[in-house]
């Protein structure tokens, strides 16, 4: 018989505290004691020794190869030699992880020369101190093996547990392959992993509130996680992850029943008040002082410019934008651009079909199209609703908000836009032109069109280059609009101009570019000093953010080698990074596809076990003593949810996403392996045999039916950890050999993918592809 049944109380064993102690809980939820002696544990310090310096050892062998960019330092290179250049930039990621690779570059006296343009681009040839640049991440993902190994070490578990947990990762090609290169990735795993260490330190500290200590570990795990978040923004996860777990534990520090005593209100406010302060304003006055320095650092104009406003790009010096801006005045000709495209708003004599495609019927009028390139077919005139007298008819600014009308010189027609769908969007309004006679009479207000700029603060001038605006077709309400999709032949491919009804989209905004009209003498054409403005820190914060988020969301585009959540797990693709043709080399970003099984297979075991126990548990069958039920919900429990949290909220996200995003949730999986593995060898299966049928023959029915162990007889299950010489600590043993040989084994085979050499032949190549992975050099 291998359970027990529900109410049958164990004895406590001679010389162990009550369970309502301190120490005792502690030992339940399976947290190591804080030790004072110096040689205690000497066995898992060597351990640690030795993982540290295997980690140094397979993060920074061969670093300098290839000496040639690789996959993603074409963007992150290229980011820190803008830092050093001070020269403003635009990305999707916060600044934290960036700032550490311009650091360094800083440190060893790079200037930013270069900009890292193309993969394959020569290091030796162009100067660059690559090497220092990679073994900024190559540091942080080896000191990410030994916090592995805290993190299990400090959680109570045992040495052969640990050593799984951290040889998971220590042994991962992935992780190996994502550290050694100038990439973000390496930051942000050692700084999740980092959160949890310190998140589990504060935890051991809970019954000594408020100490020097406890202080000290709260707010450590508050500047962990905002280091997280500050390297890129799936770092919020690490703050649901650790967030959840801090509110579990303030629902039982506000249960008035709990067995240490209970709180007063106020006693529990100070415990919110403190987490509040530290895991959620300490971290976000961090976040934001990056933000700081980021705006500090990059105060000159740069590739950066075109995602922001123009306000925030007077900030800048030496902006061309804001150098070049003129004022336009009424019956100016001008060139005007969308901002996103980059397409000019264009028209010819060709007229639009009579039906398209889908059987639709369109105006017939005048196509009015964007245009990639400069023409005099995109020069309009800018005409007053209200015409000026003749006297008085030059020299009038526009302004923002004013009516205005644009009259096509090409073809002396002006733009309309009408309740008529356009060619690709039924709910949209169709762009077209009509002659002077019909645009001063009866379609006289469909010609109408109101100027509004972006930001603009009153009757603002309207300007070209700096002055991004909507135009609003006056009666209808509708912005003017284009998109990427070209249209038919019949329009040339061009693309497609029409109203767009959400007036409210950033994509509405359109630039003068030019203002061919003005000769070239003209005094509106001299330059004057531009002062540099300044805006508030938040303002600047805010917009960047808003643009972030928007490009973010944007990179929905497909991509060879983008993979799907579901993939991750199984490892059933990677990435090509870099190929050499002549030596048959090349990097592969792929995982250890070993312990990617492994790890995988025990979170399903997990969640079979969970689900199981509560089954079982509903049946009044108690399987498990408390010691290990409450150990394994609350630590293994634990480190399921931060695989659970770093991993399900992909599967909710449009945009394109690469096996790269799974590393934090694959460490994570490897703190469930290591637990796991522990807990199936955890009971001694005779013990708990000979400790149930002890109670049962000892006990004695009740008048619900249910038995209560009476006698001495009955024996304490312990954990392997306190049964060192015991068959279930070899067996442990045993199997951590197993899985490490294996792991081991499978790093081997992968490693010429992960350090991209020695070329393999064609045959060995063949070998590799074991889930038809798209590896070149198969021929």
């Amino acid at each position: 018989m291998s359970a027990r049944q529900k109410g049958v109380q164990t004895p406590k064993k001679g010389g162990l505290t009550s369970p309502t102690s301190e120490s005792s809980k502690d030992q339940i939820n399976g947290l190591r004691p804080q030790k004072s002696g110096g040689g205690a544990e000497w066995d898992y310090r060597i351990a640690l020794l030795v993982i540290t310096a295997i980690a140094f050892v397979t993060r920074f062998w061969g670093i300098s190869h290839p000496n040639e960019v690789v996959f993603d330092e074409v963007h992150f290179g290229k980011f820190a030699s803008y830092y050093l250049q001070r020269t403003y930039f635009f990305d999707v990621h916060p600044p934290f992880g960036k700032l550490l690779f311009a650091l360094m570059g800083w440190f060893v006296g790079y200037d930013g020369h270069f900009h890292f343009d193309n993969i394959g681009d020569s290091y030796i040839i162009n100067n660059v101190p690559y090497v220092a640049f990679r073994a900024m991440p190559a540091l942080l993902g080896a000191l990410t093996v030994p916090t592995v190994f805290l993190i299990m070490w400090e959680s109570g578990y045992t040495l052969p547990a640990a050593i799984v947990a951290s040889g998971l990762v220590l042994f991962d090609n992935a992780h190996i392959g994502q550290t050694r290169l100038i990439l973000l990735d390496a930051t942000l795993v050692f700084a999740m992993s980092v959160s949890v260490l310190c998140y589990v330190r504060f935890y051991k500290l809970r019954r000594e509130p408020f100490g020097r200590k406890w202080w000290k570990w709260l707010l450590l795990t508050g500047v962990a996680m905002s280091c997280v978040i500050s390297t890129k923004y799936v770092g919020v996860f690490t703050f649901f992850t650790i967030g959840s777990a801090v509110a579990l534990d303030l629902w039982g520090l506000l249960d008035i029943n709990r067995k240490e005593g209970a709180l007063s209100l106020p006693e529990f406010g100070k415990h919110f008040a403190a987490r509040v302060f530290g895991l959620i304003m300490v971290p976000f006055f961090f976040y934001l002082f990056w933000f700081q320095v980021h705006f500090a650092i990059l105060y000159r104009s740069g590739p950066g410019d075109d995602f922001m406003s123009p306000a925030f790009q007077e900030t800048l010096s030496d902006n061309i934008m804001t150098a070049n801006s003129v004022g336009i005045d009424y019956y100016d000709s001008i060139t005007m651009r969308h901002k996103e495209t980059k397409t000019y708003l264009h028209s010819h004599p060709d007229k639009y079909p009579l039906r398209y495609e889908d059987g639709r019927v369109s105006s017939q009028g005048q196509q009015v199209t964007g245009y990639p390139f400069n023409d005099t077919n995109n020069h309009w005139q800018v005409i007053p609703a209200q015409p000026f007298p003749e006297d008085n008819l030059l020299g009038h600014r526009v302004k923002s908000g004013d009516l205005v009308k644009l009259r096509h010189l090409v073809t002396d027609t002006y733009l309309l836009s009408h309740d008529v769908a356009s060619p690709y969007y039924p709910t949209n309004q169709e762009f077209t032109t009509v002659a002077l006679e019909e645009a001063n009479g009866k379609r006289f207000n469909d010609t109408l069109f109101e100027l509004r700029i972006e930001g603009a603060k009153g009757k603002s001038d309207f300007k070209s280059m700096s002055a991004h605006f909507k135009l609003i077709h006056f009666p209808t309400k509708v912005a003017m609009w284009t998109h990427t999709k070209a249209l038919p032949e019949w329009a040339y491919k061009q693309a497609e101009i029409n109203g767009n009804k959400n007036v409210q989209l950033s994509s509405n905004i359109w630039y003068v570019d030019d203002i061919p009209s003005i000769p070239a003498d003209s005094e509106r054409l001299k330059k004057t000093e531009r002062k540099i403005k300044h805006i508030p820190f938040l303002k600047k914060y805010f917009e960047l953010q808003r643009a972030i988020f928007f490009h973010n969301n944007a990179l929905t585009s497909s991509h060879p080698y983008a993979s799907q959540p579901v993939q991750w797990p199984f490892l059933l693709r990677g990435v090509s990074f870099w190929t050499h043709n002549d030596t048959r080399q090349q990097i592969y970003f792929l995982g250890n596809p070993v312990g990617w099984w492994i790890a995988s297979s025990l979170l399903a075991v997990f969640a079979g076990i969970v689900g199981a126990d509560q089954l079982s548990q509903r049946r009044g069958v108690d399987s498990l003593d408390e010691r290990t039920r409450s150990r394994f919900y609350n630590s293994t429990g634990f480190f399921f949810l931060a695989w659970a949290s770093h991993y399900l909220p992909f599967y909710l996200m449009g945009r394109q996403l690469f096996l790269h995003h799974y590393l934090p949730a694959h460490l994570a999986s490897a703190l469930v392996t290591g637990a796991l593995l522990e807990f199936v060898f955890n009971l001694d299966p005779v013990a708990l045999e000979q400790n149930v049928d002890s109670k049962m023959s000892s006990s004695s029915s009740n008048k619900g039916g249910k038995s209560s162990a009476t006698g001495p007889g009955a024996k304490r299950v312990v954990p392997a950890k306190d049964r060192v010489s015991g068959n279930g600590m070899l067996a442990l043993w045993g199997a951590a050999g197993v899985v490490m040989t294996v792991v081991v084994a499978g790093w081997w085979f992968f490693l010429p993918l992960t350090y991209g050499k020695p070329g393999l032949s064609a045959e060995e190549v063949v070998r590799r592809k074991w889930l038809g992975y798209d590896l070149h050099f198969a021929k």
